[in-house]
């Protein structure tokens, strides 16, 4: 007897990595141990030395398949080193969190995203040559005139929740076509391996509805809203005392930060955040208490408790979450140790 094992990786696409998969039919017993591909054709070889290794990170159920077949995420490698290929965002969180895991960091990432029409490349709900109602009804809308997609909604929450990952709630973004999933709150590489994972079953679900996914910061020019992927964080000592989530707060604008998150928050981030539609400017930095107009929002019940959470309303929907959570381990674990 046989299963077969999905093998997920990201790539070495630019300005945004994109996620890639094949399937290795293995013997029933048999761990899904090292494999590899063809880099030249996936942005990370050149042709005359085009391997690259698949290291097994992380496996769960694959929901599409059923039965014993698995998804397994992997790291990229180098063949005769062994060392990380330079496209393997994972490996760097791990070494930031061999310095700061002690910080016990929890991780909430909002992932949202827009349905095309595949032949016009307009958002779901968008009329041919048109455009719907302004935004107001559409955001937790319910009715065939407010909502598009919500099939692959459905299929998509179903198939997160049969491969066991920590998939927390959706709804209905403020654009039409534009949705949200939460994944968490788990730890660094366990929300970025997930988001990775259900980011590709919502292409998959995608090509089952004939639907295009879009992760584009603004996928729509005017007034409309465009995709991020909010990025709830929290420490142990955050956790229990309000006085290290305002420490938090601060440090992601201490001198050269904002910059620096700025840069690892996904391609067209000044496209996005323009000071309007809940952003602040990608050149400002601010935070505050119930803003979702700030960088970085200090929720209210958190601000009520007196400890929690941040959550971080810069990373685009494009965003890697491997350096999307190394860049918030290290800034704010420098800040608390």
């Amino acid at each position: 007897m046989t299963y077969r094992a999905e093998y997920i990786w990201t790539d070495g696409t630019e300005p945004t990595a994109e996620v890639r998969s094949k399937t290795r039919v293995l013997a029933d017993g048999d761990e899904p141990g090292i494999w590899g591909f063809d880099g030249s054709s996936t942005n990370q070889a050149e042709g005359s030395d085009s391997d690259v290794v698949l290291k097994p990170v992380y496996t769960c159920p694959d929901p599409l398949r059923g039965g014993n077949d698995i998804m397994v995420m992997c790291e990229t490698f180098l063949p005769e080193t062994m060392e990380p290929h330079p496209t393997n965002m994972r490996a760097k969180t791990r070494a930031i969190l061999d310095k700061y895991g002690d910080q016990d960091f929890w991780f909430g990432l909002e992932q949202e995203y827009t349905m095309l029409d595949p032949v016009t490349k307009w958002p779901s709900g968008f009329p041919p040559n048109g455009f719907p109602g302004p935004q107001g009804p559409y955001y937790c809308g319910v009715g065939a005139l407010r909502i598009h997609g919500r099939d692959v909604v459905e299929q998509h929450t179903t198939w997160c929740i049969e491969a066991g990952l920590n998939i927390s709630g959706t709804n209905a973004e403020v654009m039409p076509g534009q949705w949200e999933f939460q994944i968490g709150p788990v730890d660094a590489l366990t929300v970025g391996d997930e988001i990775w994972l259900a980011r590709y079953l919502l292409y998959r679900a995608g090509e089952d509805h004939e639907i295009e996914v879009s992760l584009a910061a603004k996928p729509m020019q005017g007034d409309w809203n465009g995709a991020g992927m909010h990025t709830n964080v929290s420490t142990r000592a955050m956790r229990e005392n309000y006085d290290a989530v305002v420490k938090a707060a601060e440090s992601l604008g201490a001198p050269g930060k904002p910059e620096e998150h700025i840069a690892g928050y996904g391609h067209g981030i000044e496209l996005r955040l323009t000071g309007e539609h809940e952003t602040e400017r990608y050149d400002t930095f601010s935070f505050g208490v119930s803003d979702r107009g700030a960088s970085v929002r200090i929720p209210w019940q958190v601000h009520q408790d007196g400890k929690g959470y941040i959550e971080d309303r810069r990373p685009n929907a494009n965003a890697d979450p491997y350096v999307v959570t190394a860049l918030l381990s290290q800034t704010i674990g420098e800040a608390l140790a």
